[in-house]
């Protein structure tokens, strides 16, 4: 699949306020810095559609974006940034659970983890919470630029390990790279197979 429009649509501070359409929405999420802004520019060919910052968790909106007038991409908050306060992270949290386990409209939840990390518990709780409320989910594992190639399939690896834990069955995953665009035909491909069978 090729993306030939992407559009900002609106940014919506609760899920009950996201557009009220019947499109599917392919949403994104991860920790902060996990480089998901630079994933969304990457995979949409759009050098600025997502916000890319220095500063970790600035995302605290949910961000629709029309892709090919046919179906939403979702820029999610990030999860996990130790320096906000407890009531801003309650907050933040009741933004993500009540979009990932109460949109109809969501197709398919992409998590992203960054393949040079070991498993982080932050990770591994929101991967376990949505596969506990039959969230439809695959893994992304980014900056794999960032690890030799004779690494990353081990780390990729030991990761599924560590959640073959608590899982009887494992999410698809895919392995990215937004500087080397590595992994970007396997997840539109994915999307887009999703799309023809609906």
């Amino acid at each position: 699949m090729k993306i030939n429009s992407a559009t900002f649509v609106t940014s919506s501070p609760r899920a009950d306020m996201c557009p009220q359409t019947s499109l599917p929405e392919y949403a994104f999420i991860g920790r902060s810095n996990v480089g998901k802004s630079s994933l969304i520019n990457m995979l949409t060919e759009r050098r600025n559609l997502a916000k890319t910052s220095s500063t970790p968790g600035k995302t605290m909106l949910i961000n629709h974006f029309l892709i090919n007038e046919k179906w939403f991409l979702v820029d999610l908050p990030g999860y996990g940034y130790a320096q906000r306060g407890k009531r801003e992270m309650d907050k933040l949290w009741n933004l993500i659970s009540h979009y990932v386990t109460d949109r109809e409209q969501l197709t398919c939840l992409f998590v992203l983890i960054d393949i040079r990390h070991e498993p982080q518990q932050k990770d591994i709780d929101f991967l376990n919470f949505c596969g506990e409320n039959g969230v439809p989910l695959a893994i992304v594992f980014t900056k794999a630029d960032k690890l030799p190639l004779m690494k990353r399939r081990p780390a990729v690896t030991a990761y599924l390990q560590h959640l073959q834990q608590f899982w009887e069955e494992l999410p698809p995953y895919f392995v990215t790279s937004s500087e080397s665009r590595l992994g970007k035909d396997e997840l539109l491909n994915y999307i887009d197979s999703i799309n023809q069978a609906l």
